[in-house]
């Protein structure tokens, strides 16, 4: 396993520089499906396991496939996820399968164990399940068919890769060197993001909306998107009248998404930069054991996660530092061995709130060569955090009030996956520009009915749990770390989530796939 890391980077290398020079506009998007081609055989060629390797460092960085003129957007990833799938289940997919069903037979009958121990489990992979069911079940009352059979085999093809990987993370330096890919496109998405940040002290609105809008994601996704973008609606900018300010979205089509991306991927940068811990160390000396210059990277993520101006993770991040303290608490009541480690590595979540003193200056100085005379403006759209009247949060409240009306109405099977934009009377295509219930929750209950968002609960509670026990299980301190920064930021994602539904975004579901899979299975 892991024999051929050298062709794996040098690969990745290739990859990274056409992907730029394709987005730059210095190759034509007609060589994409050229490119698309020699990647394709390499993942068919290549040992599986640097095939999945390639594919987590390569999440931010797959393009829309120039098919025909009216057709651009089909991006490669669901080409690469297709054949590391088919892969996989030609080398072990059934041996896997044989193995899963054997183990499971025998567990319950020589334990004996209740329907109860059974359901709890294999909670996750249940509640995984009933979610497809319901997604199937809720195409028969879909205004738009076609739409919800396309949304099912999109959730299904993001999935894919989650198979192959589970099997290989069941080896622990497989599932470490997994962590280690992840923290690539983490470096390079913030470093593009504060690249954009810089572009906006040297250009004006109009040639930072040519340069990012009309050629950066339009050689990235298509023109479809491109239109949208430019043309419909977009999260990039902070109005005050007349004054702008970047959000910053990096290489992701909104300034929703992007922090998503980033807080999965903050567990692998923490493990790779406390990798010479010791988890039985005290915290004093845990204090004073220099850490790989890797933690360097932490305040320049928390710092991109703050300018992208999105109040919803900054509110979220409130509820982290509470979400700490209890489970502080709890360990010490359970005297578990990993407190003071728990302890150590959340604190540095105390750096993304000394951070929005950095961001201020940022945020009101004058961009896109326009000055700005407000300088209070970075702390009102703080203070509108919890401002019920403010524009954007009285919008958010009508939607929710009118998806409970819909849930109200149809509560088995909602309107049909991929219908939400039937529950505010709009025109269905509109799902592709953002429609949305803006809460994850209530979006799944208004298009799969209630017991889907029941079943999405369960999962996330059976996961925290499964994490939770994983950490506290692990003595191996990269891993320890992973799974202990997880407990922190998956909920975080999560609370941001009752305010928007970013992570339905290919990239960010890919990451949470990714990032799940190595959550979810136990490696020996």
């Amino acid at each position: 396993m892991l024999k051929n890391n050298k062709t794996l980077k040098l690969i990745i290398l290739f990859e990274t520089i056409i992907f730029l020079l394709v987005i730059l506009g210095i190759l034509p998007r007609s060589v994409v499906p050229y490119f698309v081609t020699i990647i394709s055989l390499y993942l068919i060629i290549a040992p599986l396991d640097d095939g999945i390797l390639f594919f987590i460092a390569s999440i931010p960085m797959f393009l829309a496939i120039p098919i025909t003129a009216s057709f651009d957007n089909f991006n490669s990833w669901r080409i690469f996820s297709i054949i590391l799938f088919l892969k996989w289940a030609y080398i072990h997919g059934i041996a896997s399968l044989r193995i899963i069903y054997t183990k499971y037979t025998k567990t319950a009958i020589a334990q004996r164990q209740s329907l109860l121990w059974f359901l709890r489990e294999y909670a996750i992979s249940i509640t995984v399940i009933l979610l497809l069911i319901l997604a199937v079940a809720s195409v028969a009352v879909a205004g738009d068919k076609i739409t919800a059979v396309k949304r099912i085999i999109y959730f299904l093809n993001l999935g894919l890769i989650g198979f192959p990987l589970s099997r290989l993370v069941t080896d622990k330096e497989y599932a470490k060197k997994a962590i280690e890919y992840i923290s690539y496109p983490i470096i390079l998405v913030t470093l593009v993001g504060l690249a954009q940040l810089v572009s906006t002290y040297f250009i004006d609105i109009y040639q930072f909306m040519r340069l990012w809008g009309e050629n950066i994601q339009c050689n990235q996704f298509g023109q479809q998107w491109c239109y949208i973008a430019v043309n419909v609606g977009n999260t990039w900018l902070a109005y005050y009248g007349d004054q702008l300010s970047l959000r910053i979205f990096s290489l992701f089509p909104d300034s929703h998404s992007f922090p998503i991306f980033l807080l999965l991927g903050l567990p692998a940068i923490f493990a790779i930069a406390m990798r010479n811990m010791k988890l039985s160390d005290k915290l004093r000396k845990l204090f004073l054991t220099r850490t790989k210059l890797f933690i360097v990277w932490v305040p320049l993520i928390f710092l991109a996660m703050i300018l992208t101006g999105t109040r919803g993770i900054w509110a979220a991040g409130v509820g982290a530092i509470i979400l700490i303290v209890i489970l502080l608490i709890y360990m010490h009541i359970r005297n578990e061995g990993h407190t003071k480690y728990f302890g150590f590595i959340s604190g540095y979540i105390v750096l993304f709130f000394m951070l929005f003193a950095v961001a201020y200056p940022i945020f009101i100085s004058p961009q896109f060569l326009l000055s700005k005379g407000d300088l209070g403006m970075f702390g009102n759209r703080i203070r509108s955090v919890i401002d019920f009247g403010e524009t954007s949060n009285a919008q958010r409240i009508l939607i929710w009030k009118q998806t409970l009306v819909s849930i109200q109405k149809h509560p088995l099977l909602g309107v049909g996956i991929g219908n939400y934009p039937v529950v505010l009377s709009q025109d269905i295509k509109l799902s592709k520009a953002g429609s949305s219930a803006h809460n994850l929750y209530l979006h799944m209950a208004a298009e799969m009915g209630i017991l889907a968002l029941l079943a999405t609960l369960i999962f996330l509670i059976a996961l925290f749990i499964r994490i939770y026990n994983k950490f506290v299980a692990e003595r191996d301190v990269m891993l320890a770390t992973y799974y202990g920064l997880a407990l922190i930021f998956i909920p975080w994602v999560f609370a941001y989530l009752m305010t928007d539904v970013a992570i339905f975004d290919e990239r960010a579901f890919l990451m949470f796939v990714v990032t799940a899979t190595l959550l979810i299975k136990n490696p020996d």
